[in-house]
């Protein structure tokens, strides 16, 4: 029987994309895009895992980038990345009235605080285990642990969804209900949540 969910964010309950992030801030420099790209990333990965702060993130990137703005405008240009899953949003309203819902994500504290803020739905959330936070990311096993004790579930009673391959894999191998999420293909998702029998899904 299934008794919670966990869900991904990124590509999940919102769809993102970092390019859009990068262009605005390429507009501001002479380096090319597949450039900042490419050397951007590593940056962006330490301070997803609560390697850095903020600060640095912002500091750091602006000198990399050679970025000519300044620090609010690159953080403006950062947080430029989401768009609203309706779908999603809606399939966790009727979720929520049956079940506890949790949230393991890769972010950071910019784009966490930026995002619950913006969207009511993350109300519907009864705790989040997030990658800046606790200092590792999946799809390595230590996060999928720590939901676990934090969130105080049985893995073989929940259901886990995100968008990567390697994050799912990972989920499985903890013994969650695992489901690869595309956001192009939520009936998917539907179809594969009534086949572990959860409630609230249909009428």
């Amino acid at each position: 029987m299934i008794r919670a969910l966990i869900f991904d964010i990124g590509n999940v309950l919102l769809p993102f994309d970092f390019n859009r992030a990068l262009e605005r801030i390429q507009a501001r420099t002479h380096l090319p895009l597949s450039q900042l790209t490419q050397t951007h990333h590593p940056l962006q990965v330490s301070y997803e895992s609560g390697q850095i702060t903020l600060t640095q993130f912002v500091e750091r990137s602006i000198a990399l980038t050679q970025f000519t703005g300044t620090h609010a405008e690159f953080v403006a240009a950062w947080k430029a990345i989401f768009d609203e899953n309706a779908a999603m949003f809606r399939l966790v309203e009727r979720l929520h009235e049956h079940y506890p819902l949790y949230l393991l994500s890769n972010t950071s504290d910019l784009h966490a605080d930026y995002f619950i803020a913006k969207y009511p739905i993350f109300s519907s959330f009864s705790d989040s285990v997030f990658s800046y936070r606790v200092g590792c990311m999946k799809p390595e096993r230590a996060i999928y642990e720590i939901a676990v004790r934090q969130f105080v579930v049985q893995p073989e009673e929940t259901v886990f969804i995100d968008d990567l391959p390697a994050n799912v894999a990972a989920a499985r191998e903890c013994g969650f209900h695992a489901i690869q999420y595309d956001h192009r293909n939520h009936q998917h998702l539907v179809e594969e949540l009534v086949a572990l029998g959860v409630k609230g899904i249909v009428d």
